[in-house]
């Protein structure tokens, strides 16, 4: 299927975007990988007038290291995967990569343009939310910080105005006594998954001090678990422990039926992921990224 007519415009700066995002507002669309964007225009769900390809924009390619890891908006999946400092700075991100698609979207696709089109299925804004990234989005009026848990507010829906560009996500430093795990059930791999979890289990010392739970594929947004989070702070990280958070997912997450999964089966695949999620988490902590 055709694309519907658009203009297209590539500026060489971020400046020179977020100018033609401020004189088209809503008849505009930012384009990076394109591979959310691209589809949704060909089966006219979206035909914005204006199309703004941010791919020759220098600044936003790089991956930073400062307390943590920044990725600039042109920051492919592909890049990501292989970087050395994703893996030993934001684990999480590193693990949640594989998942995404498939290689020839990962070479395309881009890690902030996933986190932007806000697909309740998708995986890079339930690590988001687990990690409580901050979102820095630009426009002509200055620049604004956005904490995860304050971005993504419905299904496909952010915070983001219609003259403003997500230009840098940033993943806090995971501590040394971190395990992550991002695990998901789906019907092949690279589709989206009926159900997934990104989480990390801090258990220095032998107990939990701190534990993410978010889900993806079970709500309209990716959602955090925060009584079951509690519920594993300050016991050993053991079976009985996630079983317990577990039983605790499966009573609180509130899935709907469709035509991939119903409800409870959501509910069941939640609760297994939580068990298995955990346990492959700790089994990553203290082993070099």
């Amino acid at each position: 299927m055709k694309n519907p007519p658009f203009n297209y415009h590539r500026p060489a700066t971020v400046a020179e975007a977020l100018d033609l995002l401020a004189k088209h507002g809503d008849d505009a669309k930012v384009l990076a990988g394109g591979q959310s964007l691209l589809p949704v225009m060909a089966l006219r769900l979206g035909q914005p007038e204006h199309l703004i390809d941010i791919s020759a924009i220098d600044e936003l390619k790089a991956i930073s290291v400062n307390d943590g890891v920044t990725i600039g908006a042109m920051v492919r999946h592909a890049e990501a995967e292989k970087s050395a400092e994703v893996k030993q700075h934001a684990p999480l991100v590193a693990a949640a990569l594989p998942h995404v698609g498939h290689r020839a979207i990962r070479n395309r696709g881009t890690v902030v343009g996933s986190i932007a089109h806000a697909d309740a299925a998708a995986e890079m804004p339930a690590v988001c939310l687990a990690t409580e990234a901050t979102m820095t989005i630009a426009s002509t009026d200055g620049a604004r910080t956005v904490a995860a848990a304050d971005f993504f507010e419905g299904f496909f829906s952010t915070a983001l105005a219609p003259h403003e560009l997500l230009s840098h996500v940033h993943f806090p430093a995971a501590n040394a006594t971190t395990g992550t795990a991002v695990v998901e059930v789906s019907r092949r791999h690279g589709d989206y998954a009926m159900c997934g979890l990104a989480c990390s289990i801090d258990a220095g010392g032998g107990t939990i001090s701190s534990a993410a739970l978010a889900f993806f594929g079970v709500a309209g947004t990716a959602v955090r678990v925060a009584d079951a989070e509690a519920s594993l702070i300050g016991k050993p990280p053991t079976a009985d422990a996630f079983a317990a958070a577990a039983d605790i997912v499966k009573a609180t997450l509130d899935p709907s039926d469709d035509i991939h999964a119903t409800a409870a089966y959501r509910k069941h695949i939640a609760a297994t992921l939580t068990r298995r999620g955990l346990a492959e988490a700790t089994s990553t902590i203290g082993v070099p990224a």
